[in-house]
């Protein structure tokens, strides 16, 4: 018996899908697995009869229900959770505090007096009055401003407490390192003119 001669171009291409063997294999591997994939997505076949009687998914249904309805009994034994915010930080505050409008309004100077510190400032003159003391003060430059008690004074918040015969006592409000508020008592002195000189 003789055997067949397969033609020269049919041998190559024999001999090329010899070579190439492993990687049809793959590519088809890869079509059937992702069929089965496809096909496995956890949903039961359909069924063409319908069934006599309650079907599956009513009966599961009325069993989830039920075990629902257990779980609400016994959640409502044990004692329900309540917030207590007490020496817990509030959420809702944000970390860095904000300067307000009052501290911030307090910064700019409202007054002439309020620019200067109280010790660019001298006193010049007291004038006596049976309705209350009027002090005189001079900046460096030489302006002269009228004092009443009361009357705010110096860049930290300071006012006017008293102003007697020979000198005018202010007090400053100030925050110390740990944000309590002290208060200073500053006083401005008469300087008397001798007859010899200044003093």
């Amino acid at each position: 018996m003789k055997r067949k001669q397969v033609p020269r171009e049919q041998r190559k291409t024999l001999k090329e899908f010899e070579r190439n063997r492993p990687f049809w294999c793959l590519v088809l591997l890869c079509i059937a697995f992702i069929f089965f994939v496809i096909g496995c997505d956890g949903s039961p076949p359909p069924s063409s009869l319908p069934q006599k009687g309650k079907s599956p998914v009513i009966a599961k249904k009325a069993e989830s229900t039920k075990v629902t309805d257990k779980k609400e009994g016994e959640k409502k034994e044990e004692a329900e959770y309540a917030y207590n915010p007490l020496g817990k930080p509030d959420p809702f505050k944000p970390f860095i505090q904000m300067t307000s409008s009052k501290s911030y309004s307090k910064n700019v100077p409202q007054t002439p007096l309020q620019k200067y510190e109280i010790s660019q400032l001298t006193l010049v003159a007291i004038i006596i009055r049976s309705e209350g003391n009027i002090a005189l003060v001079e900046d460096s430059a030489g302006k002269g401003y009228f004092l009443k008690k009361g009357t705010e004074i110096g860049k930290n918040d300071g006012k006017v407490k008293q102003i007697l015969k020979d000198k005018v006592i202010i007090e400053e409000v100030y925050e110390d390192v740990f944000g309590q508020k002290k208060i200073s008592e500053i006083s401005l002195s008469l300087h008397r003119v001798e007859e010899g000189g200044e003093s």
